[in-house]
């Protein structure tokens, strides 16, 4: 499921994190690869470690637990913290599959990685190429969001990240493990969540239909739900 998460960012949270990422040091971004994905990936990359990447992580862990569609789509127990990535001319990223599984050092947590994300930190126009294609069983997907906007779609998915022709793309990305492991089951109790909502504004809290759709979200995450 590829959900789209309008403005996560603010103009000023995003215009944030593009001034301290100015004056911050990148490396190859093939620090984070797995063997496989090194070889297809030409990008620039925050240190993980760094205490820049550490504080505009925890602007966006703030705004993941604010935001009402992220928490209905991702249903989340975990989230890796974010890095920064930065795609220059002639830098892009083939087809490949995300680890599995990622380590965060200082806790000593695993975290299965059931879902991908990208908050895109730069404008559209500002280059060309550098589109995010996801592929599924309907095809291929090209996203390029706005600044602020993220792109949540499943880790088990092939995707690549176009060429840039002209400009740079700069972004956070992470991955989030669900209290929901099956991408099918989270996606049903998305549109479940969704249809909710809907009704509630139509019907009001108290209307015996809303009262029990209700129900029935609550008890399908009760019995899929691994914590």
């Amino acid at each position: 499921m590829l959900v789209k998460v309008e403005r996560l960012l603010s103009a000023d949270e995003v215009a944030h994190c593009r001034s301290v990422l100015e004056q911050t040091e990148w490396v190859d971004g093939r620090i984070t690869a797995g063997a496989q994905s090194a070889l297809a990936k030409n990008n620039l990359q925050v240190p993980e470690d760094a205490p820049q990447a550490r504080a505009l992580g925890e602007i966006i862990l703030r705004a993941l637990g604010r935001n009402p569609v992220f928490n209905s789509a991702a249903v989340p127990l975990r989230v890796f913290p974010p890095l920064f990535n930065r795609y220059d001319a002639g830098m892009g990223f083939g087809a490949h599959v995300d680890n599995a599984i990622r380590f965060i050092a200082g806790p000593n947590i695993r975290v299965r990685t059931d879902i991908s994300a990208t908050v895109f930190l730069s404008d559209p126009a500002d280059y060309d190429g550098g589109e995010l294609v996801i592929q599924d069983t309907y095809g291929e997907h090209c996203v390029k969001f706005a600044a602020g906007d993220m792109a949540l779609y499943p880790a088990s998915s092939l995707h690549r990240v176009e060429t840039i022709t002209r400009g740079s793309r700069w972004a956070s990305f992470f991955w989030v493990q669900s209290m929901v492991k099956d991408d099918g089951a989270r996606a049903l109790l998305y549109q479940f969540d969704q249809s909710i909502i809907a009704t509630r504004a139509a019907l009001g809290d108290e209307h015996a239909a809303v009262l029990g759709l209700t129900a029935a979200y609550h008890n399908l995450l009760r019995k899929w739900a691994e914590v």
